[in-house]
């Protein structure tokens, strides 16, 4: 089976695409063969060792993805060869093949195609995890969503309206803004354009329920400093480069919470809560309330191209890696 394979930490054009031994799955363990790969943020940190997790070399990246059971290991119970799954690997999801516990994967619903599937688990499930437990954001409140162009910013778009908010979609271009419109934006702000700062103070002055930040850098502390009383910052990542050094004064001044956002510790401390998310995130796909927008696809190959168009943050929702003509 072939391979993206990081055997040095680097850039994606460190990677290289090798041969390597089919893996036999252990108790507990499903073997599946790889239809597509969902591209997310942290991927293009993992291979030059900047993420959380630090897995051993070589590894292959890729944390999301989704496929077929080939095969199953002792005390497997809930799936069986030839069933579609969706999953989270943490990495090693850009491969033919891959072997993942049974407790990270989930029967793809019906009406979901293989790139949808892919693409579905992080960028939902972080934003829902977000908005639902991390901000309890309520019906007539208002959500500011940076970077509302990217995987998790249209997806705590399209969560927030289906939640009852009032959604300011903020990113770099008005084309990106349009494609935060089409996902259900009731305003748009262009922080290339306007300081985001007064354009908030003057559109808002009671300030804003819910900031939804996986930019960081300057963008926090502007968003930050128009902040309603009992506001929620939700820190959920840092695409812009830099982590920002917040004030501490400031959430004494707005009375907020700053809130940390971290869904891939959350899927391991509260399975339960978890699964009942995507569950209910289900439930809205099936009902037409969330439409995954997939920016680009990539065929195997091409995987420096799919990395990139992350890293230059040109992407506007998902990238996905077509790992077997899915």
């Amino acid at each position: 089976m072939r391979a993206i394979l990081c055997k040095e930490l680097g850039p994606a054009n460190t990677l290289v695409i090798e041969d390597i031994a089919s893996p036999a799955p252990g108790k507990g363990e499903v073997k599946v063969r790889v239809k597509a790969a969902g591209l997310n943020f942290p991927d293009t940190l993992i291979i030059e060792g900047k993420y959380q997790i630090k897995p051993e070399l070589p590894f292959s990246p890729g944390g999301e993805m989704a496929g077929e059971v080939l095969e199953v290991g002792d005390g497997v119970k809930n799936f069986k060869p030839g069933q579609r799954i969706m999953g989270l690997t943490g990495y090693g999801a850009f491969a033919e093949e891959i072997l993942v516990p049974e407790n990270r994967l989930i029967p793809v619903p019906d009406g979901m195609d293989d790139h949808t599937a892919a693409a579905f688990s992080m960028v939902y499930g972080t934003s829902y995890h977000a908005l639902k437990q991390r901000a309890n954001i309520q019906p007539g409140e208002t959500l500011l969503v940076l970077g509302a162009s990217g995987g998790v910013g249209l997806a705590a778009v399209e969560i927030g309206k289906a939640m009852g908010a009032n959604v300011i979609a903020c990113a770099s271009s008005d084309e990106k803004l349009e494609v935060a419109r089409e996902a259900g934006a009731d305003d748009l702000i262009n922080y290339a354009d306007e300081d985001l700062k007064e354009a908030l103070k003057k559109r808002y002055p009671r300030g804003v329920d819910v900031i939804y930040d996986p930019v960081g850098d300057k963008f926090t502390e502007a968003a930050l400093r128009n902040m309603a009383w009992n506001g929620r910052l939700l820190v959920v990542g840092f695409a812009a480069g830099d982590i920002p050094k917040i004030p501490a004064n400031l959430a004494l001044l707005k009375g907020c919470s700053i809130v940390g956002v971290f869904w891939g510790a959350f899927t391991q401390q509260e399975p339960k809560v978890n699964m009942q998310n995507i569950m209910e995130l289900f439930q809205l796909f099936g009902q037409g309330k969330l439409k995954p927008r997939i920016s680009q696809v990539f065929k195997f190959e091409e995987y420096e191209q799919a990395l990139a168009a992350l890293t230059s943050r040109t992407a506007k929702g998902k990238v996905v890696l077509d790992v077997a003509g899915a």
